[in-house]
């Protein structure tokens, strides 16, 4: 069992950029599958993009494909989720999760995570 929080969420202009950061504690240092999560009221929840660090593998979902980029630093616990060229429909809470299971390799899917951080809203004015 571990905790995450994440941080770097706010309001932005369209087509500006944002850095989160998911932070965990109580670390196993056993390989594990990390992901970032975006919802907004009265839709569905989108998985946005995952890395297993044990490797550095990581995958997106198309609409945020060129634009998003998912990184970890292993010395501070923390994945990375680098947001460019923000449009408004990139407006969520982006919540971070995480496995010690390998990644679904059939794709970004909520229900295979175990630890949730609390959230951070993302806005992006147009």
């Amino acid at each position: 069992l571990i905790q995450l929080a994440e941080f770097g969420g706010g309001s932005v202009q369209a087509g500006g950029s944002l850095r989160l950061s998911c932070i965990a504690s109580g670390y196993t240092r056993s390989r594990r599958c990390v992901a970032w999560f975006r919802q907004v009221p009265g839709k569905a929840r989108e998985g946005v993009s995952m890395i297993y660090t044990g490797d550095g593998t990581s995958s997106y979902t198309d609409s945020v494909k060129g634009r998003f980029t998912i990184s970890q630093d292993d010395v501070e616990n923390t994945v990375f989720l680098q947001m460019n060229s923000l449009k408004p429909e990139d407006t969520a809470m982006y919540y971070c999760a995480a496995r010690v299971m390998f990644c679904p390799p059939a794709g970004i899917d909520g229900g295979q995570f175990d630890d949730w951080g609390q959230g951070t809203q993302v806005t992006v004015s147009s």
